[in-house]
């Protein structure tokens, strides 16, 4: 039976790169490309099969900054699949980046230089603005839409007899000193997409405590420094190919899911030599080697995550009532 593996994000930039190689590892999955863009997706498909024709390629449209879409692109899953085995959450965004270039010169010619461009720790601001559905657009494209999406794909995830395993692509730039569980959606700070990362971190080990027991594991990744639309829009290409090498992660999908910590995040890096490797980082690290300290612990994963139970209710309230005015 083909392997179905649900990649949100596809179109473009690291979902894009996932889904080649996920198919050079397994070339009769059953890969679905959940994209907002349908005629890129389309394209893509046809890209994807032409290189690999006993794959089996589907597409379901869906933006995760918009909930309708989300419960609309649920309900079409759950009438095409009986079982998701792996579900990428890679969709996210980083609007408006503003460069400080103070920092970035100053930090040049610090010992902290590698760390710096490993983590943009200093270095981004953002401009978040409000979605349709009155939330923080980074924050409900980045964590909550995929949050939604997790819920109402809960009967083709939860199966104890055979674990399935959701990989969220977090960041190197995820910083608790800029998430607040009494402003999740950081309305009030200018570093949205950090913000976004640590829930991202915060809300895996929340879905391992919860759905461990019912066959559902969960594990995040940092792909690297890599080139795509998103880093290109705060410095330009040639800039990030002198920089950094370009690094893809499939090291998970060959892993057990229950044999993996729900405390680690997985990363994906390269030697000097462009040899690719997979290194961890635990929660809390320590300053060892320019990685951060995390201090990530499960107490506040699990305030986090009845935080977004409650939110959710709140969500579909909403939804519902304005539904019916309609």
């Amino acid at each position: 039976m083909r392997k179905a593996v649900l990649v949100t994000g596809a179109s473009s930039g690291v979902g894009l790169a996932l889904c080649k190689r996920l198919l050079e590892e397994d070339h009769e999955l059953h890969l679905c490309l959940a994209c907002r863009n349908r005629s890129k997706a389309e394209a893509v498909r046809a890209a994807l099969l032409a290189s690999h024709p006993l794959a089996e390629v589907s597409i379901v449209q869906v933006d995760v900054s918009d909930l309708q879409s989300v419960f609309r692109a649920s309900q079409e899953l759950r009438q095409r699949f009986q079982r998701l085995d792996y579900v990428y959450l890679n969709a996210g965004i980083m609007p408006n980046p503003q460069l400080n270039i103070k920092a970035l010169f100053s930090g040049l010619f610090s010992r902290k230089v590698i760390h710096m461009f490993s983590t943009a720790e200093g270095l981004l601001t953002q401009e978040d603005q409000i979605t349709a559905d009155g939330l923080q657009e980074v924050f409900e494209t980045n964590v909550f839409g995929h949050f939604i999406l997790i819920q109402e794909l809960a009967p083709l995830l939860c199966h104890s007899d055979s674990p399935s395993q959701l990989i969220w692509t977090s960041s190197r730039n995820a910083r608790k000193s800029n998430f607040c569980l009494e402003d999740i959606q950081h309305s009030r700070g200018q570093e949205p997409y950090s913000s976004s990362k640590y829930a991202v971190d915060l809300l895996s080990v929340a879905v391992n405590r919860n759905f461990n027991s019912r066959g559902l594991y969960s594990s995040v990744v940092c792909p690297g420094t890599m080139v795509t639309n998103m880093t290109c829009g705060i410095l330009p290409p040639f800039v990030w190919t002198l920089l950094m090498p370009i690094i893809w992660l499939v090291w998970l999908f060959h892993q057990k899911p229950e044999s993996l910590n729900p405390l680690t995040k997985y990363l994906s890096a390269t030697t000097g030599f462009g040899s690719n490797y997979v290194m961890t980082q635990k929660y809390p690290e320590e300053e060892i080697l320019g990685n951060s300290i995390m201090d990530l612990d499960e107490d506040t994963a699990e305030k986090f995550y009845q935080n977004l139970l409650e939110l959710e209710k709140h969500v579909r309230a909403t939804i519902q009532k304005r539904n019916h005015q309609s």
